[in-house]
């Protein structure tokens, strides 16, 4: 896909990750479309990345009819949609047995609600769009990008609810890669590792330097433009389909 022929919608789109996504789709000419569920951020994010450029939508990603509407809406202001870039979630850190009892069930339930069927909601009904469009280079007429994260493979204590949603964003890229190839539609995975977003900037500067230390090479966070570069190299290499990439500097977490 040329970088600008892109018209994205980005999940999680005002900050962080997924700001990252959006300021390399519109420097390399492509237009996107943001849904999060900050307002105030979604303005800033706008007048950044220029009216013309992009636009926000309030959306909540678990909202089956509000993600369709926000998606067609988006569809109609880029004039075209063929990338959608998942990076909205959570953390919904907790141990299953705490000092207060076991995990309420709806703690767990709400981290796979936005996490993992948040990603399927959105991939679902920007592919429903997808198929429509006209076939490109290969036949392709769409890419869906999922953020997994490495706690897929190496979950902590206190992540249980996390990775499991993680995980089920891996397991579910291959079989929806295979399944909408006959539109030439691909769905591809980032489980990056631990990277400078305003999550971690909140922490105190001895934590910082404490998870970098645990990290091989590059011995650093990883930096919110190398996770959009990965997605600019995901979009224009068709190649790549149904795997998922880890982006981490080689770490593997530690149990805590």
């Amino acid at each position: 896909m040329q970088p600008d022929t892109v018209r994205a919608v980005v999940t999680g789109g005002v900050s962080g990750l997924g700001l990252a996504v959006a300021r390399r789709i519109v420097a390399d000419g492509g237009k996107v479309a943001l849904l999060d569920v900050n307002d105030a951020k979604g303005a800033e994010a706008v007048a950044l990345l220029g009216e013309a450029n992009a636009c926000y939508f309030r959306t909540d990603v678990t909202d089956e009819a509000g993600v369709a509407a926000s998606l067609e809406a988006a569809r109609r202001f880029l004039g075209g949609l063929n990338v959608a870039v998942n990076c909205a979630g959570i953390l919904g850190a907790g141990r299953v047995l705490g000092k207060e009892g076991p995990m309420p069930l709806d703690g767990f339930a709400r981290t796979v609600m936005v996490n993992l069927v948040g990603s399927f909601n959105v991939a679902k009904a920007a592919a429903s769009l997808m198929q429509h469009n006209a076939p490109g280079e290969d036949g392709e007429r769409g890419v869906i990008v999922n953020t997994a994260s490495v706690a897929a493979y190496e979950g902590q204590i206190g992540q249980a609810a996390y990775s499991a949603s993680k995980g089920g964003v891996v397991g579910m890229t291959l079989p929806m890669a295979r399944e909408l190839a006959r539109f030439g539609i691909r769905v591809m995975t980032v489980a990056p590792g631990v990277f400078w977003t305003p999550m971690v900037d909140g922490m105190p500067e001895s934590v910082q330097q404490s998870l970098a230390a645990t990290i091989p090479f590059p011995a650093r966070l990883g930096q919110p433009d190398e996770f959009a570069d990965t997605v600019a190299f995901i979009l224009r290499t068709r190649y790549l389909n149904g795997e998922t990439i880890r982006l981490d500097g080689a770490t593997r977490l530690a149990p805590k």
